[in-house]
């Protein structure tokens, strides 16, 4: 007799979260991101029927494991776990235990994808300090040369050797620390700066990892195992998911108008002899923003050859999930699409357009 057998997709995200004397005064700003990230996480799983599974680090110049693959609707709050040492910033060795503890998990059966995220508020300067006795950075320049040069090793290695369905993604507090952690084998999009000093920067982060959560668990729907643009939108957006998704905009509805300066959006509607409707307008993603769960998306083709857009645009109610951003606000930047330009509808009558770009006007 034969029977058929349930498949099931399996997540394993592992957390990493810096937890060295630097981070004292971020300690109720990092709690609040890493629970909204683990939020997101249930919600989509729920949502998707996933099966997802959190691990839980937290380092100074010692890294400890907290929490091992655990199913993420039983994770308490990381305020019940997490506390601040004195301690010093052992980020590569870190990171690379993360990766080393998961390829332990067996994936004999179901379909198994993985997702490291490291959170950090400061750069490497103790990794291997168990087993020298002292900081790298304090050590003779030519010692500690030596050791920040094998621990480099080590993690281009673990970054290097994994797998198609492995994701590692970073965030940093500075362009300094984005460009270290490129360095380290970490991919340009799967790193993103989150500024803990200010209440703004903690609520773009949050926002950045609850997409990030949502796009993650989304592309796993759509066959993606792994990504090196975890925190970019819209780069994996395909144009037979968009046609069968979304409605096609008539022609003579609306019209893509060329900024050439950085003109107030209302204005620049009225300017190019249309009147101004609130949310007629939608300004092109160039940069990254905050966007509300309320925003409308629409998608301009693109030339892939040329890069030029068509003049077809597409929008729907569909677009935001298809685009992985939540029903809530979050922050975004734009990925690179060979194929699709990402609009956001306007509410505003003041915003600043951005020379360059083009403006979605509907008519």
């Amino acid at each position: 007799m034969s029977a058929n057998r349930l498949s099931h997709k399996v997540n394993h995200v592992s957390l990493v979260v810096d937890k060295s004397g630097s981070m004292r005064q971020h300690e109720t700003q990092l709690v609040r991101v890493v629970d909204e990230f683990v939020k997101g996480l249930q919600e989509e799983s729920d949502r998707l029927g996933h099966e997802t599974r959190i691990s839980l680090y937290a380092f100074d110049h010692h890294v400890q494991n907290l929490v091992w693959d655990m199913d993420v609707k039983h994770l308490p709050s990381l305020r019940g776990l997490y506390k601040v040492d004195n301690g010093a910033t052992a980020l590569i060795e870190a990171a690379v235990k993360s990766v080393d503890d998961l390829k332990n998990i067996w994936e004999g059966y179901g379909e198994h994808a993985f997702l490291q995220v490291v959170v950090t508020d400061g750069e490497e300067n103790a990794s291997g300090l168990a087993e020298t006795g002292q900081m790298h950075t304090r050590m003779g320049a030519g010692q500690g040369r030596a050791v920040l040069r094998r621990w480099m090793d080590r993690i281009h290695r673990a970054m290097g050797d994994l797998p198609e369905h492995w994701t590692s993604a970073i965030l940093v507090p500075n362009s300094l620390a984005k460009r270290t952690a490129q360095e380290y084998g970490f991919p340009a999009g799967n790193i993103a700066i989150w500024d803990a000093d200010s209440s703004k920067g903690v609520e773009e982060a949050i926002g950045t990892v609850k997409s990030a959560a949502s796009s993650f668990l989304q592309g796993r729907e759509k066959g993606v195992r792994g990504t090196r643009n975890l925190f970019a939108m819209g780069q994996d957006l395909k144009p037979a998911e968009v046609k069968a998704n979304l409605d096609a905009l008539h022609a003579g509805t609306y019209i893509l108008v060329p900024v050439d300066q950085p003109t107030p959006i209302r204005d620049f509607v009225t300017s190019a002899g249309h009147p101004y409707r609130t949310g007629c307008a939608f300004y092109e993603l160039s940069k990254r923003e905050t966007i509300q769960g309320t925003k409308q998306l629409a998608v301009a083709e693109k030339d892939p050859a040329t890069g030029r857009m068509t003049g077809r645009v597409f929008s729907g109610p569909a677009a935001r999930q298809l685009l992985g951003l939540p029903q809530s606000q979050t922050t975004v930047k734009p990925g690179d699409n060979p194929s699709y330009t990402v609009f956001v509808q306007s509410t505003s009558v003041n915003r600043k357009l951005v020379p360059g770009t083009k403006l979605l006007v509907l008519l």
